[in-house]
This record gives structure tokens, C-alpha cells and sequence, in this order.
């Protein structure tokens, strides 16, 4: 199966150059890469020069450069209008080292024919799991990452269905594009593929795992998220915070009246308990906004 293989950038050339070359040696062989540049024209100058545009088993590098910052959905969505006649797309981080069985092993899965979307395993350098997946607890707008801190050995597939695969590496077939549609950009960053799955699986279509899919993820590298919560930068924590009620009014608009004020308290545990108190004005102001509904690119913070 041709795979276009879709990946969003944002002034992170260095990131990018090392994925392609860990995807150079994958054993899959019949993928093109599709590079959504979301860093503006000398972002785009920059990834062009750095980037060849094959790799050296013929496979095809192009990047687009994009009409200003479209964010992570709006990227993966120009990657895959791309490259109309894939018979499915990899949407990708740039932040990744995919191991070279990991398309495969997600290509295999999917020919399983049970599950229209796959997921593998994200890991960090500690070779400690990040998620195998994830479960949305739409009583308290949150998600659960699935396997967090297991060992690479101990990796296996989820006892339960999953909620939603991780945006960082998923397997996405033309069933599911054609059924589902493509990501919501009103989202711009964050939670777009928890509720892309979430509306897949009300819609019928299944998600997959496959635990020989292994993906390095420095996690955080383009946003910074994975800072210690007092040096969070403040985009990312109003962007999560407005997303995850957003998912709720999308997908559980029932609940949000409990949800929300729910949110509100964890917000409180997780930043004002600690002293950040700026994330804590961040975390708010995305809460709010995410509850009355505030969409697309972000206020500045």
C-alpha cells in the first residue's frame, strides 16, 4: 500500500531532517513524505535547504508552505489534500524517530480489517512508555494516556477500546478520511485527534493498536509542554485548557455543566497549588473560552 507519510512543521528544521532520515531506513518502502511548513517563508526556505527531495530508495520529500500559521490540524489536513491517491497517511510529529518496522507493523495491523485507524507505541529516550493510546473521561475533560511509564517490554494491547489514538504517530486509512472527514483546524493545536477519533467512533469506525509500532517522541520539543509546570510557556497551557472543553461541547454537550466546573478545580490543583500563577491566568482564560466556545487561532497571551 502507498502511504503518504504527513508531517507538520514549525520552524524545526533539525527535528524534521532527523525524521526523514530514520524514515529512510524503514522497511516499508512504498511512502512519500508530505511536509506542511507552518513557520512562515524563511521557515520554509530554511526546511527546503535542509531537506533532499528524495530519499535514497526514490521515496518523494515535499514540503508546502503554508498560508501562515494554520496550526497542527490545518497542516495535517494540507499534507493530506497533498497526496489524493495514498491508500492511507501517517500523520507524524516532527519530534519523532520512528523505529524502521514501525510502519509495517502499523500497515499490518491495519490489514487486520478490524480498525480503520492505528496507533503504536510512543516512547521517550528512557525507553519508558509515553502512551499506547488514550481514554477520554468526558466527566472531567480529561485524558488518560494509556501505558505511561511501562517499559518498552511490558507494551501490550489495551484491555478495554481506545478512545483515541495519540496525534504524534497515527496510521489513518482512506475508510476513515472518507467516512469521518478531516481534522477540525478550529482547534489549531491540541486535543484535534481525541475528538477526530471520538467522531470516527460515534460515526462506526474502529481504532487499532499495533505494540511493534515503536516511535520516539520527544515529547514537547516544538511547544515546549513538557516544561516543569512554573516554566510551561503560556500558549500551550491556554490552548490544552480551551481544547478540552471544546471536545466536551463537541462530543458531550450534555455534560459540560458538570465537566466544566470540574476542569476549573483541576486547574487549580495543577497550577495555583503549585505557584504558577501565570499558567494558572493561561489555564483560565482557555477554560472560558473553551466553555463559551472560542475557536481557531489564539488570543495572545
Amino acid at each position: 500500500m502507498h502511504v503518504a507519510i504527513c508531517i507538520v512543521g514549525y520552524r524545526n528544521a533539525a527535528d524534521i531532517l532527523a525524521c526523514i532520515e530514520a524514515l529512510a531506513g524503514s522497511t516499508h518502502r512504498d511512502f512519500e513524505v508530505q511536509i506542511c511548513e507552518n513557520g512562515g517563508p524563511d521557515a520554509y526556505r530554511t526546511l527546503s535547504q535542509a531537506l533532499p527531495t528524495q530519499l535514497a530508495g526514490g521515496q518523494p520529500v515535499a514540503v508546502t508552505k503554508a498560508a501562515g500559521n494554520l496550526g497542527y490540524a490545518g497542516g495535517v489536513n494540507v499534507c493530506i489534500r497533498a497526496a489524493p491517491n495514498a491508500g492511507a497517511w501517517w500523520v507524524l510529529n516532527p519530534d519523532t524517530v520512528p523505529d524502521e518496522h514501525a510502519l509495517e507493523a502499523l500497515l499490518n495491523r491495519l490489514a487486520a480489517a478490524d480498525c480503520e485507524l492505528v496507533g503504536g507505541v510512543l516512547h521517550g529516550a528512557d525507553n519508558r512508555v509515553q502512551t499506547l493510546g488514550g481514554r477520554w473521561r468526558p466527566w472531567l475533560a480529561r485524558a488518560e494516556a494509556i501505558g505511561r511509564g511501562l517499559g518498552l517490554s511490558e507494551a501490550k494491547p489495551a484491555d478495554s477500546p481506545l478512545d483515541f489514538v495519540s496525534g504524534a504517530s497515527m496510521l489513518v486509512s482512506r475508510a476513515w478520511v472518507e467516512a469521518v472527514g478531516l481534522m477540525r483546524e478550529d482547534y489549531f493545536l491540541y486535543c484535534e485527534e481525541v475528538e477526530w477519533c471520538l467522531r470516527g467512533r460515534r460515526l462506526g469506525m474502529r481504532l487499532g493498536f499495533a505494540p511493534d509500532a515503536l516511535v520516539l517522541h520527544d515529547q514537547g520539543a516544538t511547544t515546549g509542554s513538557a516544561n516543569a509546570v512554573r516554566q510551561r510557556p503560556l500558549l500551550p497551557v491556554y490552548l490544552d485548557e480551551r481544547n478540552k472543553m471544546l471536545v466536551t461541547r463537541d462530543c458531550f454537550p450534555r455534560r459540560l455543566f458538570i465537566a466544566a466546573p470540574v476542569a476549573l478545580g483541576l486547574i487549580g490543583l495543577r497550577f495555583a497549588s503549585r505557584g504558577a500563577w501565570r499558567q494558572t491566568d493561561a489555564a483560565v482564560r482557555g477554560w472560558w473560552h473553551g466553555v463559551v466556545g472560542t475557536r481557531g487561532a489564539p488570543i495572545k497571551l
